[in-house]
C-alpha cells in the first residue's frame, strides 16, 4: 500500500450540504434553521455562561470576602514538649530540621505547650511569651534570629515602600 492509495472507508465520508441557495431544493430559504428565534439568526450563538437573560450563576453566587495579607509571616510551630523530646542543650532551626521536628526552609516559632525541665539554649525566629518564661525558668536562654530580608516587613510601617 502506498500513500496515494489511502482513502476513507466506503460510506464513511459525505459531502457537506450547501444550504441557503434559493427557495428551490431542500436547503433553501430558511436553510434548515426554522423560522425566527435566536438559532435562526446570524451565528445563533451566545456568550459562554449566558442563561437567556436570567442572572448567570457566576453572578448569583456569593463572592469570597476577606483579605490576603501580602506581608503575613508564617512560622512552623514547635512546642516545648517537642524540645524535651529532642533532649539537647542547644536548639536551633537547623538542629530541629535534622531531628525531624521542623521542616527545611521554614521559620520556626517556639510555643508554650508542655513543660521543660532542663536548661536549653534556644535560637528561633519567634518565641511565645509563655514559652520564653518556661525556658528561662528552667535555666535556659532565648535568642531571636532575624527574619530573612525577603519576608521582613517594612521598618517604617508603610506597606508600600516603592511609591
Amino acid at each position: 500500500m502506498r500513500v496515494d492509495e489511502l482513502a476513507p472507508a466506503p460510506g464513511s465520508s459525505k459531502r457537506r450540504m450547501r444550504v441557503g441557495r434559493g427557495t428551490g431544493g431542500k436547503g433553501g430559504k430558511t436553510a434548515g434553521r426554522g423560522t425566527k428565534g435566536q438559532q435562526s439568526r446570524g451565528r445563533g450563538k451566545v456568550a459562554r455562561g449566558f442563561e437567556g437573560g436570567q442572572m448567570p450563576l457566576k453572578q448569583r453566587v456569593p463572592k469570597l470576602k476577606g483579605f490576603n495579607n501580602p506581608f503575613r509571616v508564617e512560622y512552623y510551630a514547635v512546642n516545648l514538649d517537642a524540645l524535651t523530646d529532642v533532649g539537647l542543650s542547644e536548639v536551633t532551626p537547623e538542629i530541629l530540621v535534622a531531628e525531624g521536628v521542623a521542616h527545611k526552609g521554614t521559620l520556626v516559632k517556639i510555643l508554650g505547650r508542655g513543660t521543660i525541665s532542663i536548661p536549653v539554649k534556644v535560637s528561633a525566629h519567634a518565641v511565645s511569651k509563655s514559652a520564653e518564661q518556661a525556658i528561662i525558668a528552667a535555666g535556659g536562654s532565648v535568642t531571636i534570629l532575624p527574619l530573612p530580608h525577603k519576608i521582613r516587613p517594612p521598618a517604617n510601617g508603610n506597606q508600600f515602600t516603592n511609591r
